[in-house]
């Protein structure tokens, strides 16, 4: 999570973009042996008018014709230090991984920081997870076989709507209400869980001084987390650790320059302590995107998790 910038795509991904075919296809294909593809889905309406934040893509695999078995469904969120509106195209490089598995994929794009500050990031994917609900009967979903995945600032919100499901002071009045905005499971990659412990936790050689004003924890909350310990507070996925949380898969880098390791650790422990099922895998010689490592059975591993949280 750069100050000024997204950190780069995991190896993998790159890889992955020079198979995947990005055109739109009907959804008479999916019958056909094709993955369906549907771009731009306004899922609320734009915030600011012409932004990106509301939109999300859709990817669903072959087989979704009437009568077939519903699929489970994968909400992706990207990385961006919540300083991008276009989360949703991190998950171009990586869809057909998923659907090659029997996954619906749902990439969703939130509000920068910029355009609002916390809990509007956390508002807008409840409210992609309600529209997704909403028309599961129409995509051939799984309305309770959703799950978040998501990496760094996305992993961040992955695990928020998690532990937040259907809780009403955190479900925001953007698009669909009348859904739930619950998973049935999460997969956190290297993602921020407490913004008042990062600067402690930080990396002996870390980049990011996650205190200064113009952090982008900082810029999340509205002004230096330390300073704005109550917002500080609301923002932080460790606040809604609970025993209800739903299964939850916690995979990071133990060299992580960016997202100290000791976010997942911290989370892990709440999550274990308050009963719920929490899975922490520390990943060695592992930078922030698993730079340094191959990341292709780290993916496989989130797979398997899903596949059993989910009975699928």
């Amino acid at each position: 999570m750069s100050a000024r910038r997204a950190p780069p795509l995991l190896p993998w991904m790159l890889a992955a973009v020079a198979l995947a075919v990005a055109a739109v296809v009907p959804l008479a294909a999916a019958q056909r042996g094709r993955v369906t593809v549907v771009r731009d889905v306004a899922y609320a309406p734009a915030d600011p008018a012409g932004s990106r934040g509301h939109l999300l893509d859709l990817w669903l695999p072959p087989g979704g014709h009437a009568g077939a078995a519903r699929r489970p469904l994968l909400v992706w969120s990207g990385g961006s230090g919540w300083l991008s509106d276009a989360g949703k195209d991190s998950a171009e490089p990586i869809a057909r991984y998923f659907t090659a598995r029997g996954y619906a994929v749902a990439g969703v794009s939130v509000r920068s920081s910029g355009q609002a500050v916390f809990p509007a990031q956390l508002h807008d994917v409840k409210a992609a997870v309600r529209w997704l609900r909403h028309h599961a009967g129409e995509l051939g979903l799984d309305p309770v076989r959703f799950a978040t995945w998501g990496e760094s600032a996305g992993g961040h919100l992955a695990s928020l709507v998690a532990l937040t499901g259907d809780d009403p002071a955190l479900r925001g009045d953007l698009g669909v209400l009348g859904a739930s905005d619950a998973v049935q499971a999460a997969v956190v990659w290297y993602g921020p869980s407490n913004l008042l412990s990062m600067a402690e936790q930080n990396h002996p050689d870390g980049l990011q001084d996650h205190n200064a004003p113009d952090s982008p924890e900082s810029l999340l909350v509205g002004g230096p987390v330390q300073q704005r310990p109550h917002e500080s507070t609301a923002a932080s996925p460790v606040t809604y650790a609970s025993a209800g949380a739903p299964p939850t898969l916690l995979v990071h880098g133990e060299e992580d320059r960016i997202v100290p390791h000791g976010q997942s650790e911290e989370l892990h422990t709440r999550l274990t302590e308050a009963g719920a099922r929490s899975e922490l895998r520390i990943v060695p010689g592992a930078d922030h995107c698993f730079l340094g490592v191959d990341a292709g059975p780290l993916v496989d591993e989130g797979i398997e998790f899903l596949n059993r949280a989910l009975g699928g």
